[in-house]
């Protein structure tokens, strides 16, 4: 039988998936987690789903090793490429971000028009528009690449006259198509989901993907009876954070996201795994 006190694994390619973290931390506080970002080898988006799939292979078995009760594939591109597979070979239970955040786009929609905007891998894959229309056959979904986004986060543009202008041009054509939903299909996006939502106008209902992933992350935990009982002691080091390289960097931006005073992330070759 699983330990409820054992923790939940997340992982992303990168730093993105510090914003489904968060949410986790947010909405179920007792749990404890164990992050990895793969900022040795990111980003995915630009990889093959063969690439994408051995990676997050490899980090799946290092989170196996830490006895995790439940995974979650906090990367966009790793769940459209890699779900799938990694569902077939784990027997802890593992979710990823594209289907909340498409589940939930399909029921708020009244107009019936749904944007996406993922990285160039993501939209090629088609995931989310395959998932939505299984839930709602008859809505238009229209996708959009935003590459430029994630460098821009990174770089910490959130507020910045550079990134309005760059999100104008990208959500123009969203704009003109008289869409009432727009999913936020990259865990990068919500650092800037202030700009996107001015730009886009009171209408159109954003979906946070990152925010859903951990409410069905909850709902999970009831359902199999895993969520921890009692919150961590204290120095029961509640939140561990693994990186695969520039683990002061990581550290800088995650303490920006979170604001929960992340003392270190550790660095690990995760090719091992």
């Amino acid at each position: 039988m699983t330990d409820t006190n054992a923790p939940i694994g997340v992982f992303d390619s990168g730093i993105g998936g510090l914003t489904v973290m968060k949410e986790i931390m947010h909405q179920i506080p007792d749990e404890k987690i164990i992050y990895f970002g793969d900022t040795a080898r990111v980003p995915y988006g630009s990889k093959s789903r063969e690439t994408v799939t051995k990676f997050s292979r490899q980090i799946v078995h290092f989170l196996e090793s830490q006895h995790v009760k439940a995974i979650v594939v906090a990367c966009n591109t790793a769940s459209a490429y890699a779900l799938d597979e990694l569902e077939r070979e784990t027997e802890v239970p593992i979710i990823g971000v594209v289907k909340p955040g498409a589940r939930v786009a399909s029921e708020v929609t009244k107009n019936g028009k749904i944007g996406v905007i993922a990285t160039a891998a993501t939209i090629s894959s088609a995931i989310y528009s395959s998932y939505i229309k299984k839930k709602k056959p008859d809505v238009e979904v229209i996708e959009r690449a935003c590459p430029l986004f994630v460098p821009l986060v990174e770089e910490g543009l959130w507020r910045d006259p550079v990134t309005d202008e760059i999100a104008r041009r990208y959500l123009a054509e969203l704009i003109d198509i008289d869409i009432d939903t727009l999913v936020l299909g990259c865990t990068h996006y919500p650092l800037i989901r202030e700009t996107i939502g001015r730009i886009m106008g009171e209408r159109v209902t954003l979906v946070n993907p990152a925010y859903e992933t951990a409410r069905e992350l909850k709902e999970l935990l009831q359902r199999e009876e895993l969520l921890r009982k009692v919150r961590p002691a204290l120095g029961d080091n509640q939140y561990q954070f693994y990186v695969s390289d520039a683990s002061e960097k990581f550290k800088q931006f995650a303490n920006s996201i979170i604001k929960y005073g992340i003392l270190s992330a550790k660095t690990l070759n995760v090719e091992g795994y």
